[in-house]
């Protein structure tokens, strides 16, 4: 879709006015002039420059880079889930859209999930049983096969040689494996934690655990032979093989041992989707996200359009009455996406409606100077409360092509199930469907019709992969993992950079906030609100709680003027990297 001008269509320093929260700093952030790949892991962000200084574009790095975070961020990174690609085409001056959704398979049923008594069955999410057929590896061949430069082989084979030759492990890589491996106990009360875990797979076990048996160290070498020869046949053979060849029998061995609902006729049926892109305008500027199935796009879109009604920066970021709209305007966005979002292939989504500035001066309209009780806002029940772990990365060449792609196993670690034989983790995305059709209550568990599940269908996700445009030019390219909070903190990155005028870290580095119509919970990220804010937003009728970290935004911002590319690591994960020239 070419990026237009007025229209309402439709994996992330400085000093802040206010206290703020300001992670420790990073020595050597690049200054950039040609391109960029800002990445969650080193390694994978450095597989993506090294293509794009062999002269490939930001989508053969963007493909290059989800296969190296696919060997080392195998907490989220993958080649057993899903995701969605935003990039922009500078020649064509088109902003197109990749959706690599994970799909039900097709014996599923609405209440597959739910035992005798109407709830989830225990541990639901794990296993073979919960995953859904993995869309990474048709995505991202649809998005080199359209836009890509150089040989599918050299994208692939950079992650095949990290997955047999190994890496050195950071201290939050061992720490995470360890915690997986190992005798786990509950920190709040002292017993053996039930979640599942990879220890509980006999496969997991044998790809994850160290040879010897004992625990993980930083800078230990991190060697997976089975993923490496997967690699390696997908590097030989195409995106394809993953879906017919020897991988698909591999999943579809494990899923019939397993109890898995994944056939090979799933696989073979499986295709990744051009979908349109949602749009919309802010202070001058056209911001481009990903439309459903995804509901980022639609959320992003609402809350920006809601907000450019007020003058946010006469208050200041912080300032309580900023924080109340910006609250109210994701508990908002929030409900859309309960009421009126799911796979667009099933239900029937008034996109354009959705995000149009009329729908959007209606709502500004409604907001007042209290709080808005969430229940006041569904012409449905809401019942009564029953007693995230993705990766984005950005990336831009010296053309001005970007990508901006978000993907994911849903939990961390997936569905803690490797396929055997063929050493990946497959996800645990069925979770992500509304389980308990009719069922929408306090605690967040929402039952509503557009997100039930059906075979085919695809699950609701909130990533929200996301290219600002300047007069046809890039300015931010950005996103986040998190769940429901991801279009939240991409809304704050926006805001940074667009309202308040900070610059390129200041905005990634500022406090962030989170609201998700319900539970009905204001979150407050870091130490860094004062007692005096949250005094009166608890006055104006807002329930908060303090959080440690909300989203990992790692972040492409281009200067206007200068062209010069800030890469901007989001240093609330101490392994990013912004990598580049």
């Amino acid at each position: 879709m070419k990026p237009g001008r007025g229209s309402a269509r439709i994996l992330i320093a400085g000093v802040i006015i206010g206290v703020v929260w300001i992670p420790v700093a990073r020595a050597g952030e690049p200054t950039l002039t040609k391109h960029a790949v800002v990445a969650q892991e080193a390694h994978a962000a450095d597989v993506g420059r090294t293509v794009l200084r062999a002269g490939g574009n930001a989508i053969d790095a963007a493909v290059a880079t989800a296969f190296a975070l696919a060997v080392t961020v195998p907490e989220a990174g993958n080649l057993g889930g899903g995701g969605f690609l935003v990039a922009y085409l500078a020649d064509r001056r088109e902003i197109v859209t990749v959706d690599f959704r994970e799909t039900a398979p097709r014996s599923a049923s609405p209440r597959m999930y739910l035992g005798s008594d109407d709830k989830p069955r225990p541990r639901h999410r794990a296993g073979a049983w919960a995953a859904g057929v993995p869309g990474t590896v048709r995505g991202l061949g649809l998005a080199h096969a359209r836009w890509g430069k150089l040989a599918w082989a050299n994208l692939v084979q950079p992650a095949a040689r990290l997955a047999r030759e190994g890496f050195p492990i950071s201290a939050d890589l061992a720490g995470s494996l360890n915690s997986q491996l190992g005798e786990q106990k509950n920190t709040k009360t002292g017993r053996q934690d039930d979640r599942a875990r990879l220890a509980d797979f006999t496969e997991s076990v044998s790809a994850f655990a160290r040879p010897d048996g004992a625990a993980w160290k930083a800078g230990d070498r991190f060697i997976q032979s089975d993923l490496a020869a997967t690699l390696e046949r997908i590097a030989a053979a195409g995106p394809d093989e993953f879906y017919t060849g020897r991988t698909a029998q591999l999943i579809a061995r494990y899923m019939e041992e397993k109890d898995g609902r994944i056939t090979a006729d799933d696989l073979a049926a499986y295709q990744a989707r051009l979908r349109p892109p949602v749009h919309t305008t802010f202070r001058g500027c056209a911001v481009w996200s990903m439309g459903p199935p995804s509901s980022g796009g639609v959320v992003l879109s609402q809350m920006l359009n809601i907000l450019e009604r007020f003058d946010l920066k006469a208050d200041g970021a912080q300032a309580p009455r900023t924080v109340h709209r910006i609250t109210e305007a994701m508990r908002r966005a929030f409900f859309t996406r309960a009421e009126s979002l799911g796979d667009p292939d099933f239900v029937a989504v008034a996109t354009n409606e959705l995000v149009s500035k009329a729908a959007a001066d209606k709502l500004a309209h409604s907001i007042g100077d209290r709080a808005t009780p969430s229940a006041s806002l569904a012409p449905f029940a809401v019942l009564p409360a029953e007693s995230d772990h993705t990766t984005h990365f950005s990336t831009i060449d010296a053309a001005g092509n970007a990508v901006a792609l978000t993907y994911t196993l849903e939990d961390s670690y997936g569905a803690k199930a490797v396929v055997a034989g063929a050493g990946f983790l497959l996800n645990d995305e069925m979770g992500d469907f509304n389980l308990i059709p009719g069922r929408t209550d306090t605690s967040g568990r929402i039952g509503t019709p557009a997100n039930i599940i059906a075979p085919g269908k695809r699950m609701l996700s909130s990533m929200t992969p996301t290219i600002v445009l300047r007069n046809g030019k890039v300015r931010i390219v950005t996103g986040s993992p998190g769940g429901r909070t991801i279009p939240n903190t991409t809304l704050w990155v926006i805001l940074g950079v667009l309202e308040f005028g900070l610059d390129p870290r200041a905005a990634v580095d500022a406090p962030r906030t989170h609201h998700q119509w319900f539970p009905d919970v204001l979150l407050l990220e870091g130490e860094s609100w004062t007692e005096t804010v949250r005094a009166e937003l608890a006055a104006m009728g807002h329930h908060w709680r303090s959080t440690d970290r909300l989203g990992i935004a790692n972040t492409i911002v281009v200067d206007p003027s200068t062209g010069q590319i800030h890469g901007i690591a989001d240093r609330r994960r101490s392994t990013t990297k912004a990598a580049g020239d």
